[in-house]
């Protein structure tokens, strides 16, 4: 796509405004600051380890881990089970539809039902 006039003016007035706002900013950061000697700390006071920061662990114990842990997994039941509805109206047990199902289908579902009730009963009394 070329650049057109009006693209480059636009960057051209968003570097203005990051200059003004960008003083603006570092205002106010400056602001939240609790006192003015506070500075950000750049020198480590105290020397950290990596064992400090993260618990380090041998390939062996990580196996052994997985090799006790592999007997004794717990399967919820509920997980695999597929959420139960009626096919024919398309609602669960609470009588609300399904996720996947849009809104706007809602009525139209109804009105279906209703069609085919209205249908057997009028095949009923002829």
């Amino acid at each position: 796509m070329a650049k057109s006039l009006r693209s480059k003016w636009r960057r051209k007035c968003r570097a203005v405004k990051r200059v003004r706002y960008g003083k603006k900013e570092l205002e106010r950061l400056k602001s939240i600051l609790p006192c003015e000697g506070v500075t950000a700390k750049t020198e480590k006071s105290e020397e950290t380890t990596i064992s400090d920061i993260a618990n380090l662990k041998t390939i062996e114990e990580i196996t052994e881990q997985r090799s006790d842990n592999n007997g004794s997994m717990e399967i919820d039941s509920t997980v695999d089970m597929p959420p139960k509805f009626n096919a024919k109206t398309l609602r669960d047990k609470n009588g609300a539809y399904p996720v996947w199902l849009h809104p706007r289908k809602y009525p139209k579902k109804g009105k279906k039902q209703k069609n085919k009730a209205n249908k057997k009963k009028e095949r009923s009394r002829k």
